[in-house]
């Protein structure tokens, strides 16, 4: 097997592939319609040497029960799990994608965390409303392949010069960005969107929900109504792999909405992730 430490390469159908090519049938369902299943994950560090899946803020455990689950709706193959951790484990980099394919095979691939991570999270970004070309992700509550959508919406954003991209209902209703969930503060509560109004069920968000409780902090799942929205005093989005991002501003054809950074509001946000 290649070392991945000195080779570019991935992981593919139980084995280390180097290189940056991937070999697929041409009527593979994977390549023809995206059907495919992943999770992107965080792998975190206990050392400098020592890459750790039973680390609480990887939550492995979670990544893979959402997979478990798509994979059993979808009526696929379930994986080798120990064949896919262990092909986790020979990915060098901080960030984990995991995808399985209909019969079972696993695809396993990492980056590194974006470079201006710490910029992002102290400073924001700015977001832009998806206009209705975009629409809404194949499938919400599951993390498919086919992901044109959100990658759709990505591209829009940064032709506009902003960094993430709302995705919105028929109604105008504010959903997800592109690759995260939505956190809107007011007046002492936390907003996030319901899963029933079609959103992708958030790993980072059910610990944010769950550890906001636990500090009993008013957190509440609720439609982005419009004026849901102009009431905000801050706003943010979070995933596994960039936790918590807050957004000074998003704009739209009709509107350009300001959110500026509270600190101590946004620490109080953060801190959810501290509670086991």
């Amino acid at each position: 097997m290649a070392n991945p430490e000195q080779n570019f390469g991935f992981w593919y159908d139980g084995a280390w592939r180097s290189g940056n090519q991937i070999t697929l049938d041409i009527t593979d369902p994977g390549l023809l319609y995206g059907a495919t299943v992943f999770s992107t994950l965080r792998i975190y560090e206990r050392n400098p040497t020592e890459k750790n899946l039973g680390d609480r803020r990887t939550t492995w455990a979670a990544h893979r029960s959402r997979l478990t689950q798509s994979l059993e709706e979808f009526g696929w193959t379930m994986p080798d799990w120990t064949r896919v951790e262990t092909g986790i484990a020979q990915i060098p980099d901080p960030v984990v994608r995991v995808t399985i394919f209909p019969d079972g095979r696993e695809f396993i691939v990492g980056r590194a965390l974006p470079a201006d991570l710490t910029q992002r999270q102290t400073e924001g970004i700015t977001a832009v409303v998806a206009d209705q070309t975009i629409g809404t992700r194949s499938l919400p509550h599951h993390k498919t392949g086919n992901y044109l959508t959100p990658w759709c919406g990505l591209q829009q954003a940064r032709s506009r010069g902003a960094q993430e991209t709302i995705l919105t209902d028929p109604q105008g209703n504010w959903l997800e960005t592109c690759t995260g969930s939505l956190w809107g503060w007011a007046d002492g509560i936390w907003y996030t969107p319901p899963l029933a109004a079609g959103i992708l069920p958030g790993i980072l968000r059910d610990r944010i929900i769950s550890g906001l409780r636990c500090q009993n902090r008013g957190v509440l799942e609720s439609p982005w109504t419009p004026a849901l929205i102009d009431s905000f005093r801050l706003l943010a989005y979070s995933n596994c792999v960039v936790e918590i991002i807050p957004i000074v501003q998003v704009r739209s054809d009709a509107k350009t909405w300001e959110y500026p950074i509270n600190p101590d509001v946004l620490a109080k946000l953060h801190s959810s992730l501290t509670v086991s």
